[in-house]
């Protein structure tokens, strides 16, 4: 039986950084994975969804070539060859994860792995024994007992991304991170979608006035939204499908070629050994300490199948984190009130910490501010003018608690925001760090001149 100081179980964004850190800190480590190194985020989610996303991208620009004084006659989309284009680029970024494997010295054990009493990994049969065992098999699309995934009519976020055909109605239901990115993807290629959303509000985990920005802008674009509306059934028995939406008005029948059930996501957890090792799981999740450690000793869990944030950087940095301890290492546990949150979609949106609302219910007392992209120079030269930065501060102490953005090119401008709040920068401190002009990113510094009465270009 091959022995090792550390086994992952899965090579999604929190397995395969771990088994990385884990060798760079001198641990013998091998990774199991039972069909593509990188796991979904790599193959199936972020980094294919991107490229689908920028393809879309293109071709808005192509069709609103005038508004720039460029002229581009009869701009067409080759829809079979984006989807190529994006399994091309998941690929080539697996590739550089058994490059990596390679690179660190870690043994990839292919097939799937089964946890076993006394820190042991059963894989087809063979019997791997470590010392620590560390759990990140990840997530999969989650299904509503309403909503029934047949991969064909009515299916989950996999299916999406490598269609035969493009369709010429589509239903998304939910309006999380994945509804919204493959909502406004098949509306850019051409596709009648529209979003039904069981909450008041679409993308519902954000600030209300990004989530009433991101609504204008979809309806502008053509995409029709129902909110506080839930499909009750669907009927996939004719040549399209069916689906009954209960709203606040009634009932209403919507027709469609498919459905996309876009409801969240379902943890990997079931036989994989849990119950024959023992380990604590609650409302389908492992349960961990703030070192990732289950009640079993030896045995750890990260990534999706815990209950922090399911995002890939929430899982990267809680494999690091927990072998870093498992090492011996000083390690502080991971702030779960500063973790970023990005949606791909345009205008992309980017937030950390409280919203408006949430600061309120706390009972701080607060101060916001507000820039809209409209009075950007960077952001009209663009023809990027939907959007803006919000800001949100503690009023006696200054404390950053919230930054939310909407607009283009925000998800790389929120890294600001989660290193200011890691300091414990004041709004006073952004103030007077002086940012480039012209760019998007100093709608943050204008944001937080806002806040203080101390704005501007407005």
């Amino acid at each position: 039986m091959s022995k090792y100081d550390v086994i992952v179980l899965g090579s999604g964004p929190g397995g395969y950084v771990t088994a990385i850190r884990a060798s760079q800190l001198g641990l013998k480590t091998a990774v199991v994975e039972k069909e593509s190194l990188g796991g979904v985020c790599l193959n199936w989610g972020c980094i294919p969804t991107k490229a689908l996303l920028k393809s879309a991208q293109v071709f808005e620009y192509l069709k609103h070539a005038e508004d720039y004084g460029l002229k581009v006659k009869d701009a067409e989309h080759d829809f079979d060859a984006v989807v190529k284009r994006s399994r091309g680029v998941a690929e080539g970024m697996s590739n550089g994860v058994k490059f990596l494997m390679k690179k660190n010295k870690i043994d990839v054990i292919e097939g799937f792995g089964t946890l076993k009493p006394g820190k042991k990994v059963e894989v087809d049969g063979k019997e791997y024994s470590a010392d620590h065992i560390v759990i990140a098999t990840g997530a999969r699309s989650r299904e509503l007992p309403s909503l029934p995934q047949d991969g064909k009519k009515v299916i989950g976020y996999r299916e999406a991304m490598t269609l035969a055909s493009q369709p010429k109605k589509m239903i998304v239901v939910g309006s999380g991170a994945i509804g919204v990115e493959f909502a406004y993807f098949y509306n850019s290629m051409g596709t009648e979608v529209t979003i039904v959303e069981y909450l008041p509000n679409i993308v519902p985990v954000e600030d209300e006035d990004v989530s009433k920005q991101l609504e204008r802008s979809f309806k502008k674009s053509g995409i029709k939204i129902m909110t506080s509306s839930e499909v009750t059934k669907v009927d996939t028995s004719g040549k399209g499908v069916k689906a009954t939406v209960k709203t606040k008005k009634g009932e209403e029948v919507l027709e469609a070629d498919l459905v996309l059930s876009a409801v969240g996501i379902k943890s990997n957890i079931e036989n994989i050994g849990l119950e024959d090792v023992g380990i604590a799981v609650d409302r389908d999740k492992i349960l961990v300490n703030d070192y990732y450690q289950t009640n079993i000793p030896g045995y750890y869990a990260i990534g999706d199948v815990t209950p922090g944030q399911a995002l890939a950087h929430v899982a990267s940095a809680e494999g690091i984190l927990c072998v870093e301890k498992i090492a011996g290492q000083h390690v502080e546990a991971l702030d779960y009130g500063n973790i970023p949150g990005c949606t791909y979609c345009a205008p992309e949106i980017a937030s950390v910490g409280l919203t408006e609302k949430q600061a309120k219910e706390q009972g701080i007392d607060i101060k916001v501010g507000k820039f809209p992209f409209s009075a950007s120079g960077k952001a009209s030269a663009a023809g990027n003018k939907e959007g803006f930065v919000k800001v949100i501060f503690d009023a006696k102490y200054g404390e950053w608690l919230g930054c939310h953005m909407i607009g283009a090119g925000v998800t790389d401008m929120i890294a600001e925001a989660v290193l200011g709040r890691k300091l414990e920068t004041t709004g006073h401190e952004v103030l007077k760090a002086v940012h480039p002009h012209p760019t998007m990113s100093e709608a943050v510094m204008e944001a937080v001149a806002d806040a203080y009465d101390e704005v501007i270009h407005l």
